[in-house]
């Protein structure tokens, strides 16, 4: 019996106890099968657990009623001749005496219990590799799906989480994530993938140690499988390039991983905190001349390529913008120069970017402003500026003296301000002439101008963009087209 509880120990990595109480549970069903009952079975192990004992514990009568739990007192003096009436009697059974039917349940209930501890076993093995790599060898296939020789068990490498690239034969080395793991009446379920970006991740780890240890961190993965990855990284440590340490030197570590992905194109680029760059980054291998966002509250984003580099950005069936657009988590509209310049959305963009009021009115954040820092937008904010509207009411010398605005920073906003204050000023309908006087003291000579043309002269609209013009006027001041007015008689 230990050879065999040692042969069960190498072969299903059961401990010893539970291959005990294994043994005990089939001698008691062996018990229950020819007495009918187990109150009164006794099992006892040697103490080194080479040998067991199986008793049937029976009380000493006068008269028998029942033979498996009672036994006379002329018997028991057979067993122990110091016995007395009343007295329990623990009497050897021959597990050889079982008859063939007994038999037969010992052996179920030994081989069912076995399977209930390998699955709870394993089970708990298994359940705490969620999300790790490991490694098998194909057994066989049925459905698509492959079966996966994992040593003490086998997965299943699903169909749906089998890369199209990839194709297997028997005995192949197969390397897969630990998606899931589920108990079934069946046994244990284990489910692996080579799909998930986790996959990805984990062969990067194993390629480069920065990102093993945490020198290098993934900021996102999003992929494509069988034809593209986008892996955005970003290092912890100044010294250490991120998209170099990835690549590897003479680009060794990146061929290992499209080595292990079966040829899969795959692009690391740089994370920025800044989504201009960001999105810039994430259209890689095009080239992109600027990038200028058009909602921020609903993420959209237009970029602008080189009219060459159009179908790069767009890549296959879409591919690369569709995979870009799940990077950075943005609406990503890819133009061409030439389209951007055509189109009417460019004149839209083109405020966006110089930070004007939209033809509706709305507000362009300060953040948007042209040559702005970003320490100049966080001073304002902690000053109670958030927007252009509020800002353009404040004079150079009123900057300079808010709390944590040097004098350089209000000369340089006053510039700025200097630069669009016409243009913001051209989309209000009707000035109000009592403050008229407020206006021209906070925004300048400039700003005086205007207000007399719009009080003393007719205005009309642009024919081109829309913005108010007067009859002096020979070009639009937004969008630069020549104006021509008649004489009316």
């Amino acid at each position: 019996m230990a050879q065999a509880i040692k042969q069960l120990v190498q072969d299903k990595g059961i401990s010893e106890e539970l291959i005990l109480k294994t043994i005990e549970s089939s001698l008691l069903a062996a018990y229950k099968k020819k007495f009918g009952t187990t109150e009164n079975a006794v099992i006892r192990f040697s103490e080194d657990g080479t040998d067991v004992t199986l008793f049937a514990q029976k009380k000493i009568v006068e008269k028998v009623e029942d033979p498996v739990l009672e036994i006379s007192l002329e018997e028991a003096l057979q067993y122990n001749d110091e016995c007395e009436i009343g007295d329990e009697l623990l009497i050897e059974i021959n597990p050889k005496d079982f008859d063939r039917v007994a038999i037969q349940s010992a052996k179920q209930k030994a081989k069912q219990t076995l399977r209930e501890i390998q699955k709870d076993t394993l089970y708990s093995e298994f359940k705490d590799k969620v999300g790790e790599m490991i490694i098998g060898y194909y057994q066989r296939e049925r459905n698509g799906n492959i079966y996966v020789d994992l040593g003490k068990t086998e997965g299943i490498l699903p169909k749906k989480y089998q890369s199209p690239r990839e194709i297997y034969r028997p005995n192949d080395r197969i390397k897969a994530l630990i998606y899931e793991v589920n108990k079934t009446p069946s046994g244990l379920q284990i489910i692996l993938s080579r799909t998930h970006t986790d996959f990805v991740r984990r062969i990067f780890e194993l390629e480069v140690p920065e990102i093993y240890d945490r020198t290098i961190e993934i900021f996102n993965i999003v992929r494509e499988p069988g034809y593209r990855t986008k892996i955005a990284v970003y290092s912890n440590r100044e010294d250490v390039d991120p998209v170099g340490a990835c690549v590897g030197l003479k680009g060794v570590r990146i061929q290992a991983v499209v080595r292990e992905l079966e040829g899969e194109k795959i692009d690391i680029l740089r994370y920025d905190p800044d989504p201009r760059i960001f999105v810039k980054n994430a259209l890689s291998p095009a080239e992109v001349t600027q990038v200028i966002i058009l909602d921020e509250a609903k993420k959209q984003v237009l970029a602008v390529v080189p009219d060459d580099q159009f179908a790069l950005a767009i890549g296959k069936q879409g591919l690369n913008v569709r995979l870009a657009n799940r990077l950075v988590d943005w609406n990503i509209d890819v133009k061409t120069e030439t389209q951007f310049s055509e189109m009417d959305i460019a004149v839209e963009a083109k405020r966006a970017v110089s930070a004007l009021f939209s033809e509706e009115e709305e507000i362009v954040k300060i953040s948007e402003l042209p040559g702005i820092t970003e320490e100049m937008v966080e001073t304002l904010k902690k000053n109670g500026i958030e927007d252009i509207e509020t800002l353009i009411s404040y004079n150079e010398e009123e900057l300079a003296a808010l709390e944590g605005m040097t004098a350089e920073d209000a000369k340089k906003l006053s510039e700025i301000i200097k630069e669009n204050v016409e243009v913001v000023e051209e989309e209000i309908e009707e000035p109000v002439e009592e403050e008229e006087n407020v206006e021209k003291e906070k925004v300048g000579e400039a700003e005086v101008e205007y207000k007399e043309v719009v009080v003393e002269e007719e205005t009309y609209e642009c024919p081109e963009c829309g913005a108010t013009v007067t009859p002096d006027m020979t070009v639009c001041p937004n969008c630069g087209v020549g104006l021509s007015f008649e004489d009316e008689e």
